[in-house]
């Protein structure tokens, strides 16, 4: 693959990608964050289905989120493999088993072998997601590097506005259908077999590296409480949506709104990045997200809850590439992969947890009421970072 040297805003891109491989990065980012939440529309059917399995009800969610809990795990594994093998074959082994695991789905009618298939999705997405943040990573630095997490990102949520839709036509069909979706991972590994080549690095990776920085460890845990949050509306939804009269296609097509606001506010994510710094930008999305909630907590029509979707996902949008570059501007290029692969880690073990943690809510105050509260909760959190924050700028200012 041929690179070329070129400056941008008075810093030099080592390695600049070919358009063709650029795009086969791009084109990766979809089968990222949507790849759990394809199935959503389909958790009630599946309920149903398997209402006959002790402790279905739960299982039923955890086959969403168990593909989170592997890729959780899967990850610092997957960060080692990239600094000491290389980002290109860890890209092609993930997208290989992503379209083996993720199809596996509509073969299966065993709710505890769905779950192996699942985890089996996780282990090829960690690969996938530390491979290509570590890829842009070592592609681009300065206002380059912001831009294109941000397009990253937006791809991530267009993924979401194309999938979730057609996997909630499919669930009509049958809950098995939308397995299909995931078979588009074989056409990118095509793709990147013929475009991506192991990019150059400036020392290789060797030793454990020591103990992460007190200011990494923080963005980790952001990144999973965000997520956390963020992940009620593809394993909730479906059933808060269900009191609506709404079936597997409104319900779809509901969901992906949280995507759509996504890919704007990672397109402004890098225009946005120039007015503000860090902890302003995840201010402002927290507060986002908390007002997104609260209105889709106290919403009395579906088009209520598609609003607060729409400012919670425009939340999201910000965030994620805001802690992905912080990351990034702090990682050795020989740690690149097992830094960046920890900010994977929080963010699905975040997804993996969601169910987990709010159904106890759910159980005790309904599914309304957890939105209500969860949007209260981040609304203090938003303010009180603010707070903090003007009184660390005045004490620098004196």
């Amino acid at each position: 693959m041929p690179v070329s040297r070129c400056e941008i805003g008075g810093v030099t891109d080592t390695l600049a990608p070919t358009r063709r491989a650029r795009g086969t990065v791009l084109a990766a980012a979809p089968l990222t964050i949507m790849a759990a939440a394809i199935i959503a529309p389909s958790l009630p059917a599946m309920r149903e289905d398997f209402a006959d399995t002790p402790g279905s009800g739960l299982l039923v969610r955890l086959a969403l989120t168990v593909t989170s809990l592997a890729i959780a795990i899967s990850a610092p594994l997957s960060g080692i493999v990239a600094d000491r093998v290389g980002r290109r074959p860890l890209l092609l082994t993930g997208l290989g088993l992503y379209a083996v695991s993720g199809t596996a789905g509509f073969f299966v009618d065993d709710l505890y072998l769905l779950l192996i298939t699942r985890a089996g999705l996780g282990l090829a997405v960690g690969g996938i997601m530390t491979a290509v943040s570590t890829l842009i990573t070592d592609w681009f630095t300065g206002e380059r590097h912001a831009s294109f997490l941000g397009l990253q990102q937006a791809f991530a949520s267009l993924g979401g506005v194309v999938f979730l839709p057609l996997a909630g036509l499919l669930a009509t069909v049958s809950w098995h259908a939308p397995f299909w979706i995931y078979s588009v991972s074989a056409i990118v590994v095509v793709f990147a077999i013929v475009s991506l080549r192991e990019p150059e690095r400036n020392s290789p990776a060797v030793g454990g590296g020591g103990r992460l920085p007190a200011r990494v460890v923080g963005v980790y845990v952001l990144a999973l409480v965000v997520t956390l949050v963020f992940y009620m509306a593809p394993t909730q939804l479906p059933f808060l949506l269900q009191g609506f009269g709404s079936g597997p296609v409104v319900v779809g097509a509901v969901v992906a709104g949280s995507t759509l606001t996504g890919v704007v506010g990672a397109l402004t994510f890098p225009r946005l990045r120039r007015r503000l710094g860090p902890t302003a930008i995840t201010t402002v999305s927290v507060a986002l997200m908390g007002a997104g909630w609260l209105v889709i907590g106290t919403a009395g029509t579906v088009a209520q809850v598609v609003t607060g979707l729409l400012a919670g996902g425009l939340g999201v949008g910000f965030v994620v590439p805001n802690l992905n570059l912080l990351l990034a501007e702090s990682a050795d290029p020989a740690r690149r992969g097992r830094v960046l692969s920890g900010l994977v880690t929080g963010i699905f073990l975040g997804q993996f947890l969601s169910p987990l943690v709010v159904q106890p809510l759910v159980q005790g105050i309904g599914i309304a009421d957890a939105f209500t509260w969860t949007g209260i909760a981040l609304g203090a959190g938003a303010a009180l970072a603010a707070l903090l924050s003007n009184r660390n700028n005045g004490k620098e200012a004196r």
